[in-house]
């Protein structure tokens, strides 16, 4: 079978990287560049600079960078690939951009939404597992279950147990898997959805609809919500690799894991209250707020006394804070842009938009927090619950089939260029107590 564009580009661009990597390693490999400190180890390895990805960057003050371009770059560069009528590029395209670097052409694009629809259909065993769970399990328990029952038709799994599967070449049956896995979340998270909160009745792929739109009408919903899916999937995409989602997914892999086994274990990570449960924390609250507030949108008087007796009782303002960001995060810029045009006076939109007025003014004198800006989930689930996807735990469902795009690009580079098994040393706590009391460990 003839390689599509995609691969044979890919394999081009990971042979020409490979001596970058290789140089670096034997001719620099003692440089220093960057300190650890007993903060830091206890405190979740944070700001330590021991990952590496090409894929996306976190700027503090820019936000998300991917393959170099900021969110409003990254759009613009792909408005060729919007679909017609629509207002978001394609996922097929995007996701050339983020394996590759290269702005794909219309052909290109169009080979990608080919291959997904080749690999899309979900296999009757998988359907199977997901109706012999009880019907209260969390979606992303059975998203989960679903990624990793597929595991029996790992391409990586099957090549490397064959025995003569070179180290230069591991990238190969990554990548198929990779394919067959973006293909098939969106159907899988289709079919949870309606299984569990849509009377059981399902609703076919549609061989004409790229992966957003698809998704759309997988789950019952019409324009413009197609769109609503694309922005999704692609603002959720990567967020560099130290997150939990992407990190999990980056160590299971690193042991020769595949992707199967992998992203399922970067959503079990997800699933986690600290990382993908935020949009619906916050949702719930500014619906809370809401309440309070008599069911209307408040004077910026109102709302700014409301956020003071919030902070003052102990509790946090949700959706306000990164761990990263120094600025508003370009996610929510880009949704709030939407949301601008499509549900203008929805009133759960207009609090969320006072509350980006009056918020970051009372954050900045209240003083404890480092960054008072709003961050990408401070609005995502306002727009979901606008469009009638009101299934809170389902949420971090639409979270995970967007995240697979940014980890599972950047396992095939991780293969491609032969980066080794992650294994971070431990200290005990005595002997971070022996090193603060003599100022330091002495090398």
């Amino acid at each position: 079978m003839a390689e599509s564009t995609l691969k044979q580009v890919l394999k081009q661009k990971i042979e020409a990287f490979r001596p970058r990597i290789q140089k670096l390693n034997k001719e620099f490999g003692e440089v220093v560049i960057d300190k650890v400190n007993i903060g830091q180890a206890i405190g979740g390895a944070r700001d330590v600079r021991c990952l590496v990805t090409d894929i996306s960057y976190l700027d503090p003050q820019e936000g998300i960078r991917f393959r170099g371009k900021t969110i409003p770059e990254t759009f613009e560069a792909l408005k060729a690939h919007v679909v017609p009528g629509g207002e978001m590029p394609t996922v097929e395209s995007f996701f050339y951009f983020l394996l590759t670097g290269e702005i794909p052409t219309k052909e290109q694009a169009q080979e990608v939404f080919a291959e997904f629809k080749k690999r899309e259909a979900l296999p009757q065993y998988v359907i199977d597992v997901l109706r012999a769970m009880p019907r209260d399990s969390h979606p992303m328990a059975m998203f989960s279950a679903g990624i990793v029952t597929m595991q029996r038709e790992s391409v990586f799994a099957k090549r490397y147990g064959e025995g003569n599967l070179k180290k230069t070449d591991m990238w190969d049956p990554m990548y198929e898997d990779a394919m067959t896995l973006v293909a098939r979340l969106p159907v899988l998270a289709a079919y949870i959805y309606r299984m569990k909160y849509k009377g059981d009745t399902h609703i076919a792929s549609d061989a004409n609809l790229d992966l957003g739109g698809n998704f759309a009408k997988m789950i019952g919903q019409v324009k413009p919500y197609d769109d609503v899916a694309r922005m999704y999937f692609i603002l959720h995409s990567d967020h560099e690799s130290g997150n939990v989602s992407a990190h999990t997914s980056h160590l299971v892999a690193s042991a020769l894991s595949d992707a199967y086994y992998s992203y399922s274990a970067g959503i079990n990570g997800l699933a986690g209250p600290l990382h993908g449960l935020a949009n619906q924390e916050v949702l719930g609250w500014i619906q809370q707020t809401m309440k309070k507030l008599n069911n209307q949108v408040p004077s910026k008087e109102q709302l700014k006394q409301f956020l003071w007796d919030t902070l003052n009782s102990g509790q946090v303002i949700p959706g306000y804070g990164h761990a990263v960001l120094r600025k508003t995060d370009p996610r929510y810029t880009a949704q709030n842009e939407f949301a601008k045009k499509h549900l203008p006076n929805d009133p759960l939109f207009q609090l969320v938009n006072m509350i980006y007025e009056v918020a970051p003014g009372v954050l900045t004198e209240h003083g404890k927090t480092k960054n008072p800006w709003p961050n990408v989930d401070a609005h995502s689930g306002v727009i979901q619950w606008y469009y009638g996807v009101r299934e809170w735990d389902f949420y971090t469902v639409l979270f995970g089939v967007g995240r697979a795009l940014g980890v599972l690009a950047n396992l095939v580079w991780d293969r491609g260029l032969g980066y080794a098994i992650e294994r971070p040393k431990s200290v005990t706590t005595e002997m971070l107590e022996k090193w603060a009391h003599e100022g330091g460990r002495k090398i």
